[in-house]
């Protein structure tokens, strides 16, 4: 949940990886931080429902309301999120599946019911907005730790809890391409190596990032953030935020694999 450089410098840190005996900006200490985020347990055959609010720069709000599935294969993944109401954007969906080996690209395919058909999401439109949100669609699969580097800037406390900041830079301009990012900042608690808070910098758009992670609950021994708010940023000024709120979360449910298809992303709810 898991779940993102300018050419010149991918260009130099691409050359600085071919060259033998030169160090790069990745730290040790902060890939193993990494690995133990990466190693927490996040649950499997997990459902829920999510509320999505939209605030634009005026304070308008909209509401989607979704059903969310997911299920574990291994080291990969599949994720189906349906939309509930508003009823004008009903059975809207999005079907991932979340692939761990690197050199394999994730499949994502969006449904709206007035298109008739899934549509598959190419891999250089996954800097998209999803669904009308301050997410993209690459925010809506998990990160490789192989293509980034790592480094621990300080460490601080946020919301009363020990973080460590650890910056994390793509490796090559293919990953800011797939993913959008050319930078990232992560607050990793130290007492449960969660993610608490990310900054990031889009490759495109003078604008940054920041998403929250909050309420933090057990739901059958798995620690999980029940609310979400992203915020966009040009300057000091928010111009966009989304907030996604998780309830009725349950772990351990019967999904079938037959429930992740295309067949059952075009049925709907």
């Amino acid at each position: 949940m898991i779940r993102k450089m300018f050419l010149l410098k991918a260009v130099v840190t691409v050359l600085l990886l071919l060259m033998p005996g030169v160090v790069t900006a990745d730290q040790p200490e902060a890939r193993r931080i990494m690995e133990k985020v990466e190693a927490v347990d996040d649950g499997d055959n997990r459902t829920a429902d999510m509320l999505m609010i939209l605030t634009d720069k005026k304070g308008a709000k909209r509401k989607k309301y979704f059903k969310t599935f997911s299920k574990e294969y291994g080291e990969d993944s599949k994720q189906l999120m349906i939309i509930d109401r508003p009823a004008n954007i009903r059975n809207s969906g999005f079907l991932t599946f979340d692939y761990d080996n690197p050199d394999q690209d994730d499949d994502q395919w969006l449904y709206l019911p007035s298109l008739g058909r899934p549509k598959r999401i190419a891999t250089g439109d996954k800097d998209g907005s999803f669904m009308g949100s301050d997410l993209n669609y690459s925010d809506m699969a998990s990160r490789e730790l192989e293509d980034y580097d790592y480094r621990i800037l300080k460490e601080m406390t946020l919301k009363d809890e020990k973080v460590w900041l650890i910056e994390s830079l793509p490796r090559s301009e293919k990953v800011i391409d797939e993913t959008g990012y050319r930078k990232l900042i992560l607050a990793v608690r130290q007492d449960i190596y969660l993610v608490s808070r990310i900054k990031a910098w889009p490759a495109k758009g003078n604008y940054v990032k920041i998403t929250d992670f909050s309420n933090l609950e057990e739901v059958d021994g798995i620690l999980v953030h029940k609310d979400v708010r992203v915020i966009k940023k040009a300057g000091k000024s928010i111009t966009h935020k989304t907030q996604l709120l998780l309830s009725d979360i349950k772990f351990n449910q019967d999904l079938s694999d037959d429930f992740f298809t295309l067949r059952r992303l075009e049925k709907g709810l």
